[in-house]
């Protein structure tokens, strides 16, 4: 640096000498002297100004990696295999948003929404700066770098989790997590990264020192074949962590979320008794953005409320950085607090609070959104779940309700249900014109998100659509399909995809022809066999049961030698307008089609009526609700025909098939209390 400007200084001497033989000497120096200064000044200013920006470069770079590549669903969540990809703030200025009472909640949502979500963007990108509420000197240490899953999710100073030093050892106090307030209750959570390979030991001493009794997990372990989480707990029998020891002791496989109970137990020196620790795995998350609905979120986090004891530390929550997720996890639970506190909710300042506590909790404002889109749902449904022991006095007032403004009765719980939009929008592919013709009623159309779709036939368009949905079980994703009552042109469409969904069950709720008219094709042979394009089906049993007929079909392709066993479930004594005599037929049939599952390999059961809608709807509610009060003797027969007719439109249609569900549960559980134990 030096050479450079001495080299410089002569060069400019030089320069000024040739050009000026004329001035006085002493004029020469008094000339040259000032220049010379000002400008090696100027190239010193100028060369720490590169070294500034050179660094600042570099340390930007390593906290804030954005992107402006668009992708599915607007924004990324957490990714990226070295940092956690932030988004580019807004140019907006910041400003302040107060807390919302609740009776304007449903508006503010409203506004909010309007063009896109343009407001929320706007409130979101108004929360405080991030990395502004302390430092990261411990998280930046040499040996401590490569215990952080992403470089720039890093744990405050002041509010990291502190482990007992191992033998001594000062860097063995550091783990990627930090406390996180609840709304009123100090360090109710830990907010932590997902554990890496080199952490897993860390995460459970943490887990054994904090006193943790439960463990929220909000990531799958692989996500866009990206690993996201270490699986930290063994699948059967017990591993050692370092000196903790972790044994499997139950765990239980729901539709959003799954249950494992682990025997935790400290084996150094000295005798400790060991500890339940129950982890709650949600994992209906989607990859890209957020749930289609909070509803899965809602009974998630009620479920965590439940489970967690009243002595236990702080819970554990988790996804891959400890931020995103986490952190609207973490926000919906202290917004559901303020609302039985305080009839407000203070999304922006709970957001703004808790980011002093751990740098970028909520990542997008998708994420942002949707923290308001499951108070507002939460709001506006409340808790609707019943153990079986209050189904009496809940079924009590629903039919004695006379108050107009009761909200207990039986029609405007009903009626709430209408406030579910039919998503025409989302229809676009069964609205076709091409496909118009192969549905039978116009006003029941598949959404888009969740039809059954088939193979492309060589050569022909649009022979991927067929009407029929998905639908969500009680402890599988799709594990039902909805569909109508074939037409004599979709005969073909129909064993297409019982083929090709490697379906064995079909529950049939309509007869052929009812008051006159053609209700559904006849898709079976009577007897021998009988072809529809490439798939012939030959009947092997008929047995007639006491309400419902049970045939046994063998099912084969064409281009393909191997057979299919097909059992046909055909009820009886459901009328077209009305409901069936008693609810004893529909338990047994509900449970005959359960025990077939078991035996088949529980791939999709395909359920129909007439237009795939009514009675469809009514049984797979059945089918889940009954299914959940075996298991956990709990119903939420609102939410869970809620959740029915946000996947396919007017899923239980009249209230007198809502009636009908909790006649039949009712009688379910006289039937069967004698020896169940939710009673």
């Amino acid at each position: 640096m030096v050479f450079f400007l001495i080299g410089t200084t002569s060069a400019l001497n030089y320069s000024t000498h040739e050009n000026q033989t004329t001035e006085n000497p002493t004029q020469q120096g008094a000339h040259v002297l000032p220049s010379t200064l000002v400008l090696s000044l100027l190239l010193i200013i100028l060369v720490l100004l590169s070294i500034y920006c050179l660094r600042f470069k570099n340390h930007r770079k390593a906290l804030v990696t954005s992107v402006d590549k668009k992708i599915p669903n607007g924004f990324l969540d957490e990714q990226g295999e070295q940092t956690v990809v932030l988004l580019p703030r807004s140019p907006s200025p910041s400003r302040r948003y107060f807390p919302i009472p609740l009776d304007s909640l449903e508006e503010e949502y409203r506004v909010r929404s309007a063009d896109d979500g343009k407001l929320f963007r706007e409130e979101f990108n108004s929360l405080p700066c991030y990395y502004h509420h302390g430092s990261f000197e411990e998280a930046s240490r040499e040996h401590n770098r490569e215990k952080n899953r992403y470089p720039n999710i890093l744990p405050y100073d002041h509010s990291r989790v502190i482990l007992s030093h191992i033998d001594g050892h000062l860097p063995s106090d550091y783990i990627n997590a930090s406390y996180i307030d609840g709304f009123k209750e100090k360090n109710k959570f830990i907010a932590a990264q997902g554990p890496k390979f080199e952490t897993v030991a860390d995460f459970w001493r943490m887990v054994w020192e904090q006193k943790v009794s439960t463990i929220v997990m909000l990531t799958n372990l692989k996500e866009r074949k990206e690993d996201k989480c270490y699986q930290y707990w063994p699948d059967q029998g017990c591993w050692m962590y370092g000196n903790i020891r972790v044994a499997m002791e139950d765990f239980t496989v729901l539709v959003d979320y799954t249950i494992r109970k682990f025997c935790v137990q400290f084996a150094g020196e000295g005798t400790r008794a060991p500890r339940l620790v129950t982890q709650l795995h949600f994992t209906s998350w989607p990859d890209f953005g957020v749930p289609f609905s909070p509803i899965g979120m809602l009974k998630f986090l009620k479920k965590v409320k439940t489970v967690n004891p009243s002595y236990a530390g702080p819970v554990v929550v988790h996804c891959s950085a400890g931020v995103g997720r986490t952190g609207t996890f973490i926000v919906i639970d202290g917004m559901i607090d303020m609302m039985h506190g305080e009839q407000m909710v203070d999304v922006f300042g709970s957001v703004s609070r808790i980011r002093e506590q751990r740098c970028q909790l909520i990542q997008t404002d998708m994420q942002y959104s949707f923290i308001y889109q499951a108070l507002l749902e939460y709001y506006l449904y409340g808790d609707t779940e019943l153990d079986v022991c209050s189904l009496e006095g809940h079924l009590h007032r629903l039919h004695n309700t006379r108050a107009p403004n009761d909200r207990l009765g039986l029609e405007e719980e009903f009626r709430k249900l209408t406030n579910v939009r039919i998503m025409k929008e989302n229809m676009r592919t069964g609205n076709l014109p091409a496909n118009m013709k192969k549905n039978r009623v116009l006003q029941i159309i598949p959404y888009d998100f969740n039809r059954v779709i088939l193979p492309v036939k060589r050569g022909q368009e649009f022979t991927d659509y067929i009407n029929a949905s998905f639908i969500d079980g009680y402890r599988q994703k799709d594990y039902f399909i909805a569909t109508q009552g074939p037409l004599s042109h979709t005969v073909e469409d129909f064993w297409r995809m019982m083929w090709d969904w490697s379906c064995h069950s079909i529950v049939m709720l309509t007869e052929l022809k009812e008051r006159e008219q053609d209700k559904c094709f006849q898709y079976w042979p009577s007897e021998g066999s009988v072809t529809f394009g490439d798939y012939t089906l030959e009947l092997r049993a008929d047995t007639l049961c006491d309400t419902f007929t049970l045939k046994d079909m063998v099912l084969t392709y064409r281009l393909e030698k191997h057979a299919r066993h097909v059992r046909h479930f055909h009820f009886h004594g459901w009328p077209e307008i009305g409901i069936p005599a008693e609810g004893r037929g529909m338990i047994d049939l509900v449970a005959s089609v359960q025990r077939q599952q078991q035996q088949s390999g529980n791939h999709p059961i395909i359920v129909h009526c007439s237009a795939g809608a009514g009675r469809t709807g009514t049984f797979i509610a059945l089918s889940n609700i009954l299914e959940r009060v075996k298991a956990e003797g709990l119903l939420d027969v609102f939410q869970t025909v809620k959740s029915l007719r946000m996947q396919r439109p007017h899923m239980v249609q009249t209230m007198e098939q809502y009636d009908f569900c909790y006649k039949v549960v009712q009688d379910f559980v006289e039937i069967f209390s004698d020896y169940a134990n939710f009673k």
